[in-house]
C-alpha cells in the first residue's frame, strides 16, 4: 500500500502568521513554491496553509495591501492535516471531498511534509509508465 509518506515532500517551507503577505510573497518566490504552511505558534495550535488561491482572492479580487495584511488574515487557518501513514487513497479522497489541492503531513503532531495533489499524479504517471 502506498502511504502519503512515499509521495509527500518533506522540505516543507513556512512562515510566521505575523508576517506580511509581502515577506510571504516573497518567500514563494525565491524558494519557488505554490504554497506554505503558517506555522504554530503554541503546541496546541493548528498548522495554517497560504497557497496562491488565498493570495489572488485576498490581494487581486479584495484589494488587500500586501504591506499591511499578515499572513494570518489570507491564510486558511486551519488547515486539514494527515498522518504520515495513511494511505495515499484515503489522502486523494480527502482531497477530492474538500477540493483541496494540498495537504498538511504530520507525525504525531509534528510538521513532516506537504502532500499535493500534482505530486500524487506524478507518482501515478510514474507507475505506469
Amino acid at each position: 500500500m502506498l502511504t502519503v509518506n512515499d509521495v509527500m515532500v518533506p522540505e516543507v517551507v513556512t512562515v510566521s502568521p505575523y508576517s506580511t503577505l509581502r515577506e510571504a510573497l516573497t518567500a514563494m518566490k525565491e524558494r519557488q513554491v505554490k504554497s506554505l504552511v503558517v506555522e504554530r505558534q503554541h503546541a496546541h495550535d493548528a498548522y495554517g496553509m497560504l497557497s496562491y488561491r488565498e493570495l489572488l482572492q485576498t490581494v487581486v479580487a479584495e484589494e488587500g495591501d500586501v504591506d499591511l495584511l499578515n499572513v494570518y488574515d489570507a491564510a486558511t487557518i486551519p488547515s486539514i492535516t494527515v498522518n504520515k501513514d495513511l494511505s495515499v487513497r484515503q489522502a486523494a479522497a480527502l482531497m477530492s471531498r474538500y477540493q483541496l489541492s494540498r495537504l498538511v503531513v504530520v507525525e504525531g503532531n509534528q510538521l513532516v511534509g506537504l502532500l499535493a495533489m500534482n505530486d500524487i499524479l506524478a507518482r501515478l504517471m510514474e507507475d505506469l509508465t
